[in-house]
């Protein structure tokens, strides 16, 4: 019976790293994330739900390059505040304050149980895709087959970020027209997010703007 090959999970991952906020791909293809803020559509006025249309769609019509709009729904992790409720609890002297707080620490938990409470985080994702250079190239590119040094390929990425950084302020720019509020996640949050799109069972605090 043949042998089935299997790889290891980072075989499946296309991302080769981070570094400062950029993610970078294996195929050298680089991706910002912006974390956005929501609106309340429904609670706008007939004016204003127009307006914000009208921006968006001027937005989406002068852009000269794809994005990915990403919606991320998890349940919500109600265990930090229970936490922080029982603290609460112990420290608690009154008696009566205490029978209210447990019975209120019951009622949080029944809750949440028999309630799909959801958070949603929304992303903006912006590609850049540099031309592709081979070894061979890039040694010419810097001088016939010399090899790039290490400050060589770091000056290269420098170039590349440049592109994707005016990028960046181009959807910044558009989704400040529209009343959305923006922040580009750096690099630990950028892992924290993978971390929890390839790892879908893990319960953890959502993001928020700052």
């Amino acid at each position: 019976m043949a042998q089935q090959q299997t790889g290891s999970t980072q075989d499946f991952v296309p991302i080769k790293e981070v570094r400062d906020g950029v993610v970078i791909l294996k195929d050298g293809g680089l991706r910002a994330i912006l974390l956005t803020s929501s609106v309340n559509f429904a609670l706008k006025s007939q004016d204003e739900q127009g307006s914000i249309i009208f921006q968006f769609q001027n937005f989406l019509n002068s852009l000269e390059f794809p994005i990915e709009i990403f919606l991320q729904s998890r349940k919500l992790d109600i265990r930090p505040y229970l936490s922080l409720l029982e603290n609460r609890y112990r420290e608690q002297v009154v008696d009566l304050l205490k029978i209210q707080t447990r019975e209120y620490i019951e009622f949080i938990k029944s809750f949440t149980e028999s309630a799909n409470i959801m958070t949603k985080s929304f992303f903006i994702v912006i590609p850049y895709t540099p031309p592709i250079l081979t070894s061979s190239s890039v040694g010419n590119f810097f001088g016939g087959n010399k090899k790039p040094t290490p400050q060589d390929l770091s000056n290269q990425f420098e170039e590349h970020r440049t592109q994707l950084e005016q990028r960046i302020s181009v959807v910044e720019q558009g989704m400040v027209r529209t009343g959305v509020r923006v922040v580009q996640l750096g690099t630990e949050e950028i892992i924290e997010l993978y971390y929890k799109i390839f790892n879908p069972g893990e319960q953890d605090k959502p993001m928020k703007l700052s």
